[in-house]
């Protein structure tokens, strides 16, 4: 991601992945930890249709994301972005990190023709302009910041963004926190009376689902180790039960993991390699994984997680504090119900995603729908 919350059970319709790639509320781990961000890996029945034919609407274009790791086509991805433009998809900025991660995974992977995508992609709303300043600061280009000065009189909305990124004020996929530091008590004193301001904080990417969004993003352009590892490099915090939000994304990590391994045989292939060569507290949560998925027994993995909630709500340190608005889910607060479905099948949960007042289908569903 226990207090019971009452829910209505929903229908499952095909809306826009912009509603369901939304910030994941820790009150959400609570109704229930089907996560899997709806990032639904399947091996392709057949080539993906080129995006001509595609672009009617977001489920198509989800179907031709899916695939596209098995049929790289990146001279059509200009096509696709605009096409999401034109949805709407990037209005919201936490729920466009899988769009962010897939752009910058085929920029990356695309050197020699970087600047090309990226000339064809910038006739998009202004707004959106964005997606594409940060997809090309997390792609891992070696230029990247040599492309953001040649594109930035093409984008001057988001000049201060740009400046930023080549200051290094805004970090990128190479600065993930990957085990955010607890403040002691002497720390929260020193921030409660403001006599910390002379501390730099590091500039680094925290630990949140809207980054696992990203990274799941990336393996999806390039289905290659490097997202997942860094996925895998979260697991740890599925552990931490001292912090609620640190809580709530490595159990997205994990969750995630569980779920896309169970259909996607070459991500669960590539799990058993990795498990080998982590370090004791990762290999011990990414075994979890690897059985889990094995034995598809991810309905005992989310008892477990949410188990560990209820745990941490009665007993953590810090648990009262932390989890005083737990109880207060209104308007923006992200049921995992609407996150789980598409990875595990389990519509007939009927768990509701409830964002301002409107009900969502599961983030990426689209592989068996």
């Amino acid at each position: 991601m226990v207090a019971k919350i009452s829910v209505a059970k929903i229908s499952v319709a095909k809306i826009s992945v912009a509603g369901c790639l939304r910030r994941i509320a820790a009150v959400a781990l609570i109704s229930t930890l089907g996560l899997s961000l709806g990032l639904t890996l399947v091996q392709p029945a057949a080539a993906a249709a080129p995006p001509s034919k595609a672009l009617n609407s977001t489920d198509s274009i989800l179907k031709w994301i899916n695939n596209y790791r098995h049929d790289p086509a990146p001279e059509d991805l200009p096509a696709v972005v605009r096409a999401l433009s034109r949805m709407q998809s990037f209005k919201d900025a936490e729920s466009s990190g899988a769009y962010i991660g897939f752009i910058a995974g085929v920029l990356g992977s695309n050197p020699d023709r970087a600047a090309i995508l990226i000339e064809e992609m910038l006739p998009i709303d202004p707004a959106d302009h964005w997606v594409l300043v940060r997809a090309i600061a997390y792609s891992g280009l070696p230029e990247w910041r040599e492309q953001l000065a040649t594109f930035v009189d093409r984008m001057p909305t988001r000049r201060a963004m740009i400046d930023k990124y080549l200051d290094g004020k805004l970090p990128t996929l190479d600065q993930i926190d990957y085990q955010p530091a607890k403040p002691g008590l002497l720390d929260k004193l020193k921030t409660s009376l403001h006599l910390d301001k002379e501390h730099k904080k590091e500039i680094a990417l925290k630990p949140t689902p809207e980054l696992i969004d990203v990274l799941w993003g990336n393996y999806l352009a390039t289905g290659e180790y490097e997202p997942i590892g860094r996925v895998i490099k979260l697991l740890p915090l599925s552990n931490d039960h001292d912090s609620v939000d640190n809580l709530t994304t490595g159990s997205a990590a994990k969750f995630t993991l569980a779920s896309n391994a169970v259909r996607d045989t070459e991500l669960l292939d590539m799990l058993k390699w990795s498990v080998k060569s982590q370090p004791k507290d990762v290999a011990v949560v990414l075994q979890d994984v690897i059985d889990t998925a094995d034995t598809v027994d991810t309905v005992h993995m989310r008892q477990e997680s949410l188990a560990a909630i209820e745990e941490l709500k009665e007993k953590g340190p810090d648990s009262k504090r932390e989890l005083s608005g737990w109880g207060q889910v209104g308007q923006g607060a992200l049921s995992m119900g609407c996150v789980v479905a598409a990875a595990t099948g389990q519509i007939e949960l009927g768990i509701p995603c409830v964002i301002g007042g409107a009900a969502y289908t599961a983030s990426l569903q689209y592989a068996t729908h």
